[in-house]
């Protein structure tokens, strides 16, 4: 198979050694320095790039008819432009804020207790996430979608970073040294506390998720998400 990496930042290198080790082949390796040259010849592309450049990526691998796995975060009041483009070009589309099989794990997790957790008032939810010092947005994405995942079965309706309201999930975002990223869901009262955790060691598990999502998503059409590449719907 033939992979288009947009954006060749330390994610990208990785990717790029995954799917060197799995028998393909990388037609572009694009960063802020080169043009989109090699990407019509694509199989799928890999977008893994920064927020202001993600939407540009997604773009013209869609006008190129080649399906997109895009890993980058930061840029989704532009999401349902780029569905609609999707639709319009009848092209494959998969956006996850994390693409580790641990992490799609956690999610469920974290939607099966938000269900039990709802009809005990007494707990307070909140999040924390760790991430490396160059990582550019903040809640990460993958905080977002446990929020969401915890919105959606739960009677919180919103997530903040400032001192949250009784129906909103307070998430703090902290910054440190080289870490991969550690997400964590607390559910607090007076009496005791829960809590779930997942810890990345490095960043090997997102770029072989990738991997899999472009090998799972390329000749297909639509818009799809990591439970469907694993099947854990």
């Amino acid at each position: 198979m033939k992979i288009a990496l947009l954006g060749y930042g330390k994610m990208g290198k990785v990717i790029e050694r995954i799917a060197l080790e799995r028998g393909h082949e990388i037609v572009l390796k694009k960063d802020e320095f080169n043009t989109y040259d090699g990407l019509s010849t694509a199989d799928v592309s890999i977008d893994f790039s920064v927020p202001s450049a993600a939407v540009s990526n997604i773009s013209a691998s869609f006008n190129a008819n080649v399906p997109v796995v895009s890993g980058t975060t930061g840029w989704l009041e532009h999401y349902d432009e780029m569905i609609a483009l999707c639709n319009e070009k009848k092209g494959g589309f998969i956006s996850s804020s994390n693409f580790s099989l641990g992490v799609n794990i956690f999610f469920g997790l974290n939607e099966y207790l938000a269900k039990i957790m709802k009809q005990f008032d007494s707990y307070k939810v909140s999040m924390e996430e760790i991430h490396h010092i160059h990582k550019l947005d903040a809640p990460s994405g993958t905080a977002i979608s446990l929020a969401q995942g915890v919105i959606e079965n739960s009677n919180y309706a919103n997530w903040t970073m400032e001192d949250a309201k009784a129906n909103e999930i307070r998430i703090e975002a902290k910054r440190i040294g080289e870490v991969p990223g550690t997400h964590t869901v607390n559910y607090d009262s007076a009496i005791d506390s829960i809590e779930i955790k997942h810890t990345a060691h490095n960043r090997e598990g997102f770029a072989l998720g990738a991997v899999i999502a472009a090998e799972w998503l390329a000749g297909k059409q639509g818009i799809f998400s990591m439970k469907d590449v694993l099947n854990l719907q």
